[in-house]
C-alpha cells in the first residue's frame, strides 16, 4: 500500500479518537457532576409529616388572644380550612395548571431555562418558571441559590413529590409556607397581619392582594407602594375571571375596592399585656423550650383582660399622680426653629400605651397662655393650670418640645410628663395562684424590664404579718399584749440598733391586733425578738416571700428583699387558709392536634369523665401544703380588716367592700408599699425609683401605693356580691376590747372584764366604736394585770418600716 495513500486515513482515525475521548471524559464529568449534585438529593417522602415552624398562640381565659410567639410568624392553616376563592386567587397567580401537570409545567419551564442561558450570560438573575410543586420542593427541601443544578433538582424533586403527596397537601403546604411579606409566613399570619382578619373573612380584593405579594413582597409594599400593589392585584383579579373563578361584575367590584391595611404587623389585638405576655414568653421558654416557638402550640393562661386593662390604667394614672405631685422637670427637647420641628420629635418616643399623647412643640408664650402645635398639624392652647404647674417647676417657652394630650374637660390640650418613678402591680386569686393581672412597669415601650418579677425590692413594714402569723403559730393569741417602747439591740459590728415608730411616739403595752394595724416597729422588733427569728425566717421562706431570709431581726422591719410577685403568692396564704400557692401564669398548652402537653393544676380528679348520675358531684382537695393553721390565717386576716377600716390603709375603706392589706415604707421612702385583698383578690403594689432614690418626704405606702389600689379595685369588684371572709369551722370566738376575735380552741379567754358601759351579765353590746373601747381595760388578755391607756394617734400614719 502507498503510504501516501493512507495518510488521510489516518488522521480520520485520529480525529475520530479525540472526539470518542472528549465524548468519554464529557460523560465521565457529567456522571461526577451529577452524582456530585445528587449525593444530598432530600427525601420527597419526608413532607409526608411536614409541619412548618408554627406560632404559639396565647390566650387570655376568656379566649382574648393576647400574644404570639414564634421564630416565624406563621398560622397554620389546613387545607379544608382554606376558602376556594384563596386559593383560586393563588393559582391564577402562580400556576392556574396546578391540578393539570406532574409537577412541572414543560412549556413554561422550557421557555425560563431558554431564557436562563442568555441571564447567565448577561450576568442576570435566573427566571423561575417554577410551578406551584417546584416552589414547595424549593422552600422546605432545597436552598434559594440561583444555579441551574438547583433548577434541576427542583424539577426531579417536583416529580417525586407529586408521587407522594396528593395536590391538595402540596397546595396546602405551598399556602402555609411561603414568604408574603409584613413579618408573615403563610396566609393564615398574613391575613391577620395585612387586614386583621382571620382568612375566611377574606374578601376576592384582599385574597388577590396576598396572592400578588410572593412575586415580591418589597415591591408590592401595601404602603411604600401601594399603586404598584394594586395593579399587581387587579392583574390577578383579570387572571381569576379569566379562568371563570370569579364573575365579570365581581372582578369589576374587586377592582374598585381600596387597599386599606393595618399600619403594622400586630401580634394581636388586646395590647394592654406586654408584660404579662414577656414574662408568659419566658417561662414558656424554661418550660418548652425551642418548641414554644415553632411547636404552633395553643396556650390558655391565666389573664383577666378586663382586670389586667384595669391594672395598667391604676398603675399609670398612680404614677402620673405622684410625678406630678414633685413637679414639672421641663421639656424633653428644644428647637430653635419651627422648620423641620417633627424630625427632631420624632426621634423621642412618646410611651406607646398612652395612644391620645402627641408629641408637640411650643409656638407661643404669651401672658398666661402658652400655645402649641402637635406632629399631627393640630394647633391650642395649654390647660391654664399645666401653665402654671409647669412655671411652678423648670418653666416652659418657646420651641420647648413637649408631650400633650387632648382636653378632656374643654378645648386645647393639656400638658403630660413621663414619670421618672416606676413600680408594679400584681393581681392574683388567692386559692389557686392564678395571676389575674400583671403589670411590671410604667410602659412596656419604653422600658421591658418586669418590676413585678424582676426587680428585688425591700418589703418594709408589708413583711409584719409573716412576723405576727409566726408569733400566732407560738404561743401568742389575739389577746396577747407586747410593749410598745424604745429598745435598743446590738447590731451589726458590736454598733447599737434602735427602731423607732415612725412618729417618735410609743403607746406602751398594746396588742397584737393594734399594734398590727398601727405597723408599731418596736413592738415589731419585741415580738419577733420573743418568737426567734428562725422561727419567722422559716415560716417566711415556705410563704415564698424569699428562698433564703437572713436570722436577724432588721428582717421583721422588712430589710430583706423580694419582689411584688412573690408577696402577692405570701399574701395568698393569709386569705385561702394558710396554703401554700404557687403563682402561675400559664394554665395549659396544647400541640397542634389537641393533645395536652402541660397543664398547671396536677390533681387527681376521680369521676371527672364520668357521666351524671345523680350521685354527689367528684370533690378535689385543695392544692398547696398547710404552711400554717387555717386559725391563724384567719387571725391575720382580721387584723389586716383593721388596717382597712381603722389603720394605715383607712382611705381603701371608701370602697365599701370587705377588704384587708398592709401598707409598706423603707428606708428614707426609697419604695412604697400596699399588699391588699378581698376575699377572691389579692393584689400587691409598689412605687419606687429604679435608681432606688428616695421618692420624697411624707410617700409612705398611704400616700403612694393605697390610691392605686383604691383605683385598680373599683373595676375589680364592679358587680362583684359583696361577701365576709370565711372563718375556719373550729375557730372560737371572744370580744376582746369590742373586737370579734378569733381563736384556736383551748386558746380563747376564760374571764373577760367588762368595759365601762357594757350591757347585760357584764358584757359589752357587741362590737364597741375602736378608740373608745380601747381606753378601757384589757379584756381577756393572758397577761393582762393592769388597764392599758395608750392615747391613740390623731391620725393613722403610716408607720412602716423605717428603721
Amino acid at each position: 500500500m502507498n503510504p501516501t495513500e493512507s495518510r488521510p486515513e489516518r488522521w480520520v482515525a485520529i480525529a475520530g479518537v479525540v472526539v470518542l475521548s472528549a465524548i468519554a471524559v464529557a460523560g465521565f464529568a457529567a456522571a461526577i457532576w451529577a452524582a456530585w449534585l445528587f449525593h444530598d438529593m432530600p427525601d420527597a417522602a419526608d413532607l409526608a409529616d411536614y409541619h412548618p415552624p408554627t406560632a404559639t398562640r396565647a390566650y387570655a381565659w376568656d379566649g382574648t388572644l393576647i400574644g404570639e410567639f414564634s421564630r416565624e410568624r406563621r398560622i397554620y392553616v389546613p387545607y379544608d380550612a382554606i376558602p376556594p376563592r384563596l386559593a383560586q386567587a393563588f393559582l391564577a397567580a402562580e400556576d392556574h395548571n396546578f391540578f393539570k401537570h406532574g409537577g412541572v409545567d414543560v412549556s413554561g419551564f422550557g421557555r425560563a431555562m431558554a431564557r436562563n442561558v442568555l441571564n447567565v450570560a448577561r450576568g442576570r438573575r435566573l427566571e423561575g418558571g417554577s410551578t406551584i410543586t417546584q416552589q414547595v420542593a424549593k422552600n422546605i427541601l432545597l436552598t434559594n441559590d440561583q444555579t441551574i443544578g438547583r433548577k434541576l433538582k427542583e424539577a426531579i424533586l417536583a416529580g417525586r413529590l407529586e408521587q407522594t403527596l396528593s395536590k391538595e397537601r402540596i397546595l396546602e403546604l405551598y399556602l402555609n409556607e411561603i414568604w408574603l411579606g409584613y413579618r408573615s409566613y403563610g396566609v393564615g399570619a398574613a391575613a391577620y397581619n395585612y387586614f386583621g382578619k382571620s382568612i375566611s373573612e377574606l374578601s376576592i380584593a384582599e385574597a388577590a392582594y396576598l396572592a400578588a405579594v410572593p412575586k415580591g413582597p418589597d415591591n408590592y409594599h401595601p404602603i411604600r407602594r401601594k399603586q404598584q400593589a394594586i395593579e399587581r392585584r387587579n392583574w390577578v383579579i383579570d387572571q381569576m375571571a379569566g379562568h371563570g373563578w370569579i364573575t365579570r361584575a365581581e372582578a369589576r367590584a374587586a377592582k374598585a375596592e381600596d387597599l386599606r391595611v393595618q399600619a403594622e404587623p400586630t401580634r394581636a389585638k388586646y395590647r394592654d399585656a406586654d408584660y404579662f405576655v414577656e414574662e408568659v414568653r419566658r417561662r414558656g421558654l424554661n418550660t418548652l423550650g425551642d418548641k414554644l416557638t415553632e411547636g404552633g402550640y395553643y396556650m390558655r393562661t391565666t389573664l383577666d383582660p378586663r382586670l389586667q386593662s384595669a391594672a395598667r390604667l391604676a398603675l399609670m394614672n398612680g404614677l402620673e399622680n405622684y410625678d406630678r405631685r414633685h413637679g414639672w422637670r421641663g421639656a424633653w427637647g428644644n428647637v430653635t426653629t419651627l422648620a423641620g420641628w417633627e424630625d427632631v420629635a420624632r426621634k423621642t418616643a412618646r410611651p406607646a400605651e398612652r395612644r391620645s399623647w402627641r408629641q408637640a412643640v411650643v409656638t407661643s408664650v404669651a401672658g398666661g397662655t402658652v400655645q402649641v402645635q402637635t406632629i399631627d398639624g393640630a394647633t391650642g392652647a395649654l390647660a391654664a393650670e399645666d401653665v402654671a404647674w409647669a412655671r411652678r417647676g423648670k418653666g416652659i417657652g418657646s420651641g420647648d418640645l413637649i408631650f400633650v394630650a387632648p382636653n378632656e374637660e374643654g378645648a386645647g390640650f393639656r400638658l403630660k410628663q413621663v414619670p421618672a418613678v416606676n413600680g408594679a402591680l400584681v393581681a392574683m386569686e388567692p386559692h389557686s395562684g392564678r395571676v389575674l393581672a400583671m403589670v411590671g412597669g410604667y410602659s412596656f415601650s419604653l422600658s421591658s424590664f418586669n418590676r413585678a418579677t424582676q426587680a428585688m425590692r425591700q418589703p418594709g413594714s408589708a413583711i409584719k404579718p409573716i412576723v405576727y402569723a409566726a408569733a400566732l403559730e407560738n404561743g401568742y393569741t389575739p389577746a396577747s399584749v407586747v410593749m410598745d417602747a424604745p429598745i435598743t439591740l446590738t447590731g451589726a459590728g458590736g454598733q447599737a440598733w434602735t427602731p423607732e415608730n415612725y412618729e417618735k411616739k410609743y403607746y406602751g403595752p398594746l396588742q397584737l391586733r393594734k399594734g398590727l394595724e398601727l405597723s408599731r416597729n418596736a413592738m415589731t422588733v419585741r415580738l419577733a425578738q420573743s418568737v426567734g427569728m428562725p422561727k419567722i425566717a422559716t415560716l417566711a421562706e415556705k410563704m415564698g416571700v424569699t428562698r433564703k431570709m437572713d436570722r436577724v431581726l432588721a428582717m421583721a422591719l422588712g430589710s430583706g428583699e423580694t419582689t411584688v410577685f412573690r408577696m402577692a403568692g405570701a399574701y395568698s396564704s393569709f386569705v385561702n387558709g394558710g396554703r401554700k400557692v404557687e403563682p402561675h401564669l400559664i394554665e395549659l398548652v396544647e400541640d397542634r392536634e389537641g393533645k395536652v402537653i402541660y397543664r398547671h393544676d396536677g390533681r387527681d380528679c376521680p369521676r371527672c369523665d364520668a357521666g351524671f348520675s345523680g350521685a354527689e358531684s367528684p370533690r378535689i382537695p385543695p392544692s398547696g401544703a398547710q404552711v400554717m393553721d387555717p386559725i391563724t390565717a384567719y387571725q391575720i386576716t382580721s387584723m389586716l380588716q383593721g388596717v382597712v377600716q381603722r389603720g394605715t390603709a383607712v382611705s381603701a375603706a371608701s370602697l365599701g367592700y370587705p377588704l384587708g392589706g398592709k401598707t409598706g415604707t423603707t428606708n428614707d421612702y426609697r419604695s412604697a408599699w400596699f399588699m391588699g385583698f378581698s376575699p377572691d383578690l389579692v393584689v400587691g403594689i409598689y412605687v419606687g425609683f429604679d435608681d432606688n432614690r428616695s421618692l420624697g418626704e411624707g410617700e409612705t405606702g398611704s400616700q403612694s401605693a393605697v390610691p392605686i389600689f383604691i383605683d385598680f379595685m373599683k373595676t375589680a369588684l364592679e358587680n362583684v356580691e359583696k361577701k365576709e371572709f370565711k372563718a375556719p369551722k373550729n375557730a372560737k370566738f371572744a370580744m376582746v376590747r369590742g373586737i370579734r376575735e378569733a381563736f384556736r380552741p383551748g386558746t380563747e379567754p376564760r374571764v373577760a372584764t367588762a368595759p365601762v358601759g357594757g350591757g347585760a351579765g357584764g358584757l359589752p353590746r357587741g362590737p364597741q366604736p375602736y378608740n373608745q373601747v380601747w381606753k378601757n381595760g384589757v379584756t381577756g388578755a393572758p397577761s393582762a394585770g393592769a388597764a392599758v391607756n395608750p392615747p391613740p394617734p390623731k391620725r393613722p400614719d403610716d408607720t412602716d418600716g423605717l428603721f
